[in-house]
């Protein structure tokens, strides 16, 4: 039986490391395999989308929308998951369910910028919810299982056009 730090790999199963650039009897000396000249045959290629001057693909297609690089990310929860949870006994529905409650209850992975509450499933759980946003059909949801829900979003305010 071997042991563990005596073990190899099979007789020929690994090829020796070809060192290139080391004279004319190593069979990969002078070009060391690069062919001649031109900018591949040097160190430092950066070529990329480079299409020789033509106009590169990633430039010749249709950009669409805008990302604003200060953008929020949410955690989105549904109201089936909720229900999920509080079925499972993993939350309690005469606790506040706000971001910490549901991270504990691994209804979701980690906070984010804060949970937008969706309006996908049923919710027969009265709970008292809190997150920083919730669409029109989940404050419906909540509001008639019989529960409460408060959203943390600052209202969006008009500044003068000047």
């Amino acid at each position: 039986m071997t042991k563990l730090n005596e073990l190899s790999p099979r007789e020929g199963s690994v090829k020796g490391r070809m060192r290139v650039g080391r004279g004319p009897g190593s069979g990969k000396g002078k070009t060391a395999g690069r062919g001649v000249k031109g900018q591949k045959a040097r160190s430092g290629v950066a070529i990329g989308g480079f299409e020789g001057g033509q106009m590169p693909l990633h430039m010749r297609m249709p950009k669409r929308g805008f990302n604003p690089l200060n953008r929020k990310d949410f955690a989105e929860v549904n109201l089936w998951r909720l229900e999920q949870a509080v079925a499972a006994g993993k939350l309690d529905p005469k606790a506040a369910v706000d971001a910490e409650a549901l991270l504990k209850a691994g209804v979701i992975r980690r906070a984010k910028d804060g949970v937008r509450l969706l309006g996908k499933g049923e919710l027969k759980s009265k709970l008292n919810i809190t997150v920083y946003s919730a669409t029109a059909s989940a404050r419906a949801a909540v509001e008639k299982a019989g529960g409460t829900l408060t959203v943390t979003k600052p209202e969006a305010t008009q500044e003068p056009q000047g």
